[in-house]
């Protein structure tokens, strides 16, 4: 049997004709798995925002390399509070001044403190840092409630965050901001990634219009391609976009064949349905190793996956995701299927390829749904105070509607088995921040 065949065997209850949500990203998380990437590169600290790691980074050193005041304050022995009672008072004699950057060498006796900058390295044989607003100074004497701390606080321990020859980050992580950040503080100014994932996409159909042409009757100008770029490039893809292919079955296979030649993936909308015109079907059927899906979902009923081969001996299939032709039903199977799939074909871990998480809300107003399908509702999400947030459907429904996807910053994800809701009801929201 074909690859596809297998995966579809394993499944249960797999039914092409009326694929359930889950079941779709359970094809797509084990079509994904052999495509893995697994060149590397070291590259600048600074250029590997978004990467992916390629191996584990093992921290050199101890961060912080040495227990240090984590307030601006006077640091002592918390031995002295233990047996005080709560209404007692400290007063201890100041010996000097610690500051960050440089350790204090002084001699501490019995009774003393030494005034201490935040980060400064903690003197030897003190534990606790008493913050100055809670502290009276008269000349070279502190004085403080004794109720104000416990032996130990205010003190940052050597290795509290990152311990000498354990892993900061794990292989298959995402590079975030903070990320960058950490590896940083470990004095490393490369980082292991996994070259970036190739993606080659285009629009079909005759009644698609590009940039700049005059428009005619019955004819739309091609919204995907640019939500395609956006998203794919928001991932971290390297994108190839092959512009907009016609309704010629010769042009979809030319165009099919080089995708799969420049890239890992391939992503086309449009030309997946069962209409006279939609070549699409029929030549990636003739070409490569396809499924063909009616997705219980809303919007994005009409889906195609598979693998095209290539003749390059060096690459193995490119793995094809065949989107509907409607923009929102793009961006939503995007979101539900593609996104994933790409993040592990990226090299992710499990974690870092998983859907966005949904965030609880409360529907303002009423929606309609029936059992047996998964739907999602574009809508917009605001906080309310001692409360679950709010979320309100934003616009109009319809699969083409860009604008309301524009209003939208999250999707109500109304699921299989869920009914209508009532006003007030909480739902589940997909949200977009980082995403779209």
């Amino acid at each position: 049997m074909s690859r596809i065949a297998d995966i579809a065997a394993a499944l249960a209850g797999y039914d092409p004709k009326a694929l359930g949500v889950d079941a779709v990203q359970a094809f797509l998380a084990q079509l994904a798995e052999p495509a893995v990437l697994t060149q590397a590169e070291r590259i600048a600290l600074r250029d590997a925002l978004g990467r992916v790691l390629a191996e584990d980074i093992v921290s050199p050193v101890s961060v912080p390399p040495h227990d240090n005041s984590a307030m601006d304050g006077f640091a002592f022995d918390g031995r002295l509070l233990e047996g005080l009672a709560n209404d007692a008072t400290v007063e201890l004699r100041v010996v000097g001044t610690a500051l960050a950057g440089a350790a204090w060498r002084g001699n501490v006796g019995a009774g003393d403190a030494v005034k201490i900058m935040t980060g400064a390295v903690m003197p030897a044989g003190l534990d606790t840092v008493i913050p100055q607003e809670f502290c009276s100074v008269e000349g070279e004497s502190v004085r403080f409630p004794a109720k104000a701390l416990r032996r130990g606080d205010n003190r940052r321990l050597a290795g509290e965050d990152l311990m000498q020859g354990k892993p900061a980050l794990r292989r298959g992580e995402i590079i975030s901001p903070a990320a960058l950040g950490m590896v940083a503080s470990l004095g490393l100014p490369m980082v292991p990634v996994l070259r970036r994932l190739r993606v080659a996409y285009f629009s079909t159909g005759d009644e698609i219009l590009s940039l700049g042409e005059l428009p005619r009757e019955g004819a739309v100008y091609d919204s995907n391609r640019y939500t395609v770029f956006g998203l794919l490039t928001r991932l971290g893809c390297e994108v190839i976009d092959l512009g907009l292919v016609r309704d010629d079955p010769a042009a979809l296979e030319s165009a099919l064949r080089r995708a799969a030649s420049e890239a890992d993936a391939i992503i086309t909308s449009g030309g997946v349905s069962v209409g006279e015109a939609d070549h699409t079907r029929a030549v990636m059927q003739r070409l490569g190793d396809m499924a063909f899906w009616r997705v219980a979902m809303r919007p994005g009923r009409p889906m195609a996956v598979g693998l095209i081969p290539t003749e390059r001996p060096d690459r193995g299939p490119a793995v094809l995701f065949g989107l509907p032709g409607n923009p929102v039903a793009v961006m939503v199977t995007f979101l539900a299927f593609v996104r994933p799939a790409l993040l592990r074909m990226m090299g992710c871990n499990d974690a870092c390829a998983a859907p966005p998480p949904l965030l609880r809300a409360r529907s303002v107003g009423a929606i309609r749904k029936k059992p047996g399908r998964t739907e999602y509702q574009r809508g917009h999400v605001q906080p309310v105070a001692g409360s679950l947030p709010e979320v309100r459907i934003a616009g109009n429904q319809g699969s083409g509607v860009l604008s309301s996807m524009v209003e939208a910053n999250g999707l109500v994800v109304l699921h299989h088995d869920q009914g209508s809701v009532a006003d007030g009801d909480p739902v589940d929201v997909m949200m977009f921040d980082g995403v779209i």
